[in-house]
């Protein structure tokens, strides 16, 4: 019997050096590629959903959606298309890039059971099912259930036999790379090559979506890792190497819905149950460079019991801190601390305390993880988790036909978020700037607003920077975001340059925050929330330190909101006044906006319908920084 290894070995050959020569699409891209012009240094910031699924995931599918992955391309960059259930969708601004990340377990599986001629079908189950995917949106969602409930056992079935499945699959993943290649629009428009892979033990998430750097033609014959097959992350992990060592290419992993993981995603121990030595620590960070930290199941930067004195800790947590992703197991407090990312980031320290290698050094970013293939974050275009919840057409009965989220009953409902986005800073809208720019963290997170948010971390940042180009100063005397502070000098203390805009179509900002996490002298974990820049400084009052909550201008009548309080631009230079210079820190920043409507205000006036008291119909959106880590000397 093959082990692993050698099956690894064998997905990530040398296929993708074998190719004779460059198609000339792929020769277009080199060429358009070489010709954009790079900064001396990132001047602006790239918008992206790294989480998207289309037509070829079997849950998209099955639970409705019929767009393809070159329609979810066209979305991004701003075109209109129509929705599964003919409603126009556009957005207002185009996004710079995107990864469509269709599950890798199951690649194009319903839609092929779909399209088949019936009578080929091997037996009766795929039959029903290829009726029922033809038949109404409801059909196709039951047959969808039951290949879930059945999931567990279809590794036995003859249509699922592995290398079957694999050669079933590798016409439509090489049909998938063209479409990526043929959607690459260098300078303007980037589209990326990925999957997610999907291993569940036991209903806890521990799904990661996969991020090439490649061309689609550099990464054919190289097909996605099965979860079903593979299911550690250390497997991924040597498919991941694997590849580069045979290819030459690079690829990343992006962790996501850790808040569903049951304390799995982000443990102190590796994959033999003992504690983490630094060659897992080493590996883990470097295969994962960044953490997707909010996304339309539920926001994992932190919980109310992990940080019972931050205010603002339980922004996307209602409804899923529970159970796990499948609802299956009960989430327990004890959990929390394995699920949410600001624990992670301190537990990281406590590694690297340990061994010297932190496995949980990683950047921010948001996604959607939309099923729709429709890759939209806002709030007042939100297309829903999937097309069984997505609006259907004017002149339709909307109060029966739209599966509306807000008046059921259980978590899949106003807990959804509409979404998150990744905000990059790169030299360039290109796949190589801005896949390295994932690699060196230089990344953020948004709940949706496309807020601009710098921060440089050095040792002698004042005030006066802003006096002059602050951002070459950045770059010349300090790290960005997801940058490690160098080397202390004698009795410095660290001091951030930290610069927040508002969304230019959006609400004004409430306070700039940072969050310091540190390992104290006895060796516990500690944080810190500082407020170190809010709106209307000289007449806001405090109470114990902190800005009073800056108040609510949204009309819960339309849906309106006035940008009469808050801030359009925040900025600052803050010292750490708590700096030990012997103890490992991290520092991130937190963007907070004005409350402004959710989507489920926008549904509710959209279709005239009432919802519960329990339904949150305002919020206030955020962004978060990757950190910056400090280490002492050695």
């Amino acid at each position: 019997m093959m082990t692993y290894k050698a099956k690894i070995a064998g997905i990530t050959s040398l296929l993708a050096l074998a190719l004779a020569g460059c198609s000339d699409r792929a020769a277009e891209n080199a060429e358009a590629e070489a010709a954009v012009e790079e900064t001396a240094y990132p001047e602006r910031v790239y918008w992206g959903d790294t989480h998207l699924h289309s037509d070829n995931s079997p849950d998209a599918f099955g639970w409705g959606n019929r767009l393809s992955a070159e329609d979810a391309f066209r979305f991004a960059r701003g075109e209109k298309v129509t929705s599964t259930l003919g409603v126009e969708a556009q957005l207002d601004r185009p996004l710079d890039f995107l990864v469509v990340s269709d599950h890798s377990d199951g690649l194009g599986f319903t839609k092929r059971i779909a399209n088949a001629p019936r009578f080929m079908l091997p037996n009766d189950t795929l039959k029903r099912w290829h009726d029922m995917f033809n038949g109404s949106r409801e059909e196709s969602m039951q047959a969808m259930n039951e290949m879930i409930d059945m999931a567990g056992d279809t590794v036995n079935t003859d249509f699922a036999d592995p290398e079957e499945l694999a050669e079933q699959q590798e016409s439509i993943w090489d049909d998938h790379l063209e479409v990526v290649d043929d959607n690459y629009q260098p300078g303007e428009f980037t589209s990326f090559v990925g999957f997610e892979y999907t291993p569940m033990p036991n209903g806890n998430n521990l799904h990661r979506v996969v991020m090439f750097r490649d061309s689609g033609e550099h990464v054919s014959g190289t097909v996605p890792l099965p979860a079903t097959l593979f299911p550690r992350p250390e497997q991924l992990f040597e498919y991941m190497e694997n590849y580069e060592a045979n290819t030459g290419g690079r690829v990343l992993s992006i962790p996501h819905n850790s808040n569903v993981s049951n304390g799995l995603m982000f443990e102190l121990s590796g994959p033999d149950g003992e504690p983490m030595t630094a060659e897992e620590a080493r590996r883990r960070a470097e295969r994962e460079p960044v953490v997707e930290v909010t996304q339309i199941k539920g926001d994992s930067e932190t919980h109310p019991f992990l940080s019972p004195t931050d205010e603002f800790a339980s922004f996307g947590v209602a409804g899923w801190d529970d159970a796990n992703i499948n609802a299956e197991l009960a989430t327990t407090p004890d959990m929390y601390a394995g699920s949410y990312i600001r624990e992670a980031l301190k537990r990281g320290l406590s590694i690297e305390q340990r061994t010297g290698s932190n496995p949980y050094r990683f950047g921010l970013i948001g996604s959607t993880d939309s099923h729709t293939s429709l890759a939209t974050g806002d709030e007042d275009n939100f297309f829903g988790k999937h097309t069984g919840n997505e609006p259907t057409p004017e002149g339709a009965d909307r109060a029966t036909t739209r599966m509306n989220l807000g008046s059921r009953g259980n978590r899949y409902n106003w807990h959804y978020l509409a979404g998150g986005y990744a905000g990059v800073w790169a030299t360039a809208n290109t796949r190589a700037a801005i896949f390295d720019a994932f690699i060196r963290r230089e990344v953020y997170s948004t709940t949706g607003p496309r807020m601009t948010v710098r921060v440089f971390g050095g040792w002698d940042f004042a005030e006066g920077i802003f006096g002059g180009d602050w951002v070459a100063d950045g770059y010349a005397n300090g790290v960005p975001m997801g940058g490690v502070l160098a080397a202390r000098p004698d009795e410095a203390t660290p001091s951030f340059v930290v610069s927040a805009l508002m969304d230019p179509e959006g609400a004004y900002l409430d306070r700039v925050q940072i969050i310091k996490g540190w390992v104290d002298t006895d060796g516990e974990l500690q944080e810190k929330v500082f407020d170190v820049a809010w709106s209307d400084p000289d007449t806001r009052t405090q109470a114990n330190g902190r800005p009073a909550p800056v108040g609510n201008t949204v009309d819960l009548t339309t849906g309106d909101v006035e940008n009469s309080i808050g801030a359009p631009e925040l900025r600052t230079v803050w010292e750490d006044p708590e700096f030990d210079a012997d103890q490992h820190a991290f520092y991130y920043v937190r963007v907070i906006e004005i409350p402004t409507p959710r989507w489920t205000l926008f549904d509710k006036l959209r279709f005239g319908i009432e919802l519960p008291e329990e339904v949150e119909l305002v919020a206030q959106e955020r962004a978060l920084s990757s950190p910056i880590w400090y280490t002492p000397a050695a």
